[in-house]
């Protein structure tokens, strides 16, 4: 794992971890459309990594596809196991059903559960993630411009 993925990782999980603590302190933590903005954070984070592989003369698909999915899901991964702090530092089960009762979930809800279907969710889009941004970057040449 190179440098560039560990970083852009800590990258998301810090963006991540702002955002939803100012959605928290906004109250607004309980719209289900405001969460889906946490996903530009993620593709900004998979996107620096695989534009740094180019820059370093790093052309091969496999590779820097390998490098956007891994910071994606290293990411979402950092940002699930903040999550699982949060939720135990305000109240545990009790805030997490005020958080479930807003998402897709039918009855009650173990913090384990609902952090492994938030963090199944974030592999699924970090695939498809890095395949969208992989098809931007694979005829590109990229400039040290941008």
């Amino acid at each position: 794992m190179n440098n560039s993925v560990l970083k852009n990782a800590v990258l998301i999980f810090i963006g991540i971890a702002l955002f939803f603590l100012a959605m928290d302190f906004l109250g607004l933590a309980s719209k289900n459309y405001l969460r889906a903005l946490n996903a530009f954070i993620v593709l900004y984070g998979i996107r620096k990594t695989i534009r740094e592989s180019y820059l370093k003369g790093k052309i091969d698909y496999f590779e820097n596809f390998f490098s956007g999915f891994i910071t994606g899901v290293l990411g979402v991964f950092l940002g699930i196991v903040g999550l699982i702090i949060f939720i135990y530092l305000k109240g545990g089960e009790t805030y997490l059903n005020t958080l479930s009762n807003t998402f897709f979930f039918v009855g009650k809800v173990s913090i384990l559960q609902y952090c492994g279907v938030l963090f199944f969710e974030g592999v699924a889009s970090c695939v498809i993630g890095t395949l969208v941004l992989m098809q931007i970057y694979q005829d590109v040449n990229v400039s040290h411009k941008y």
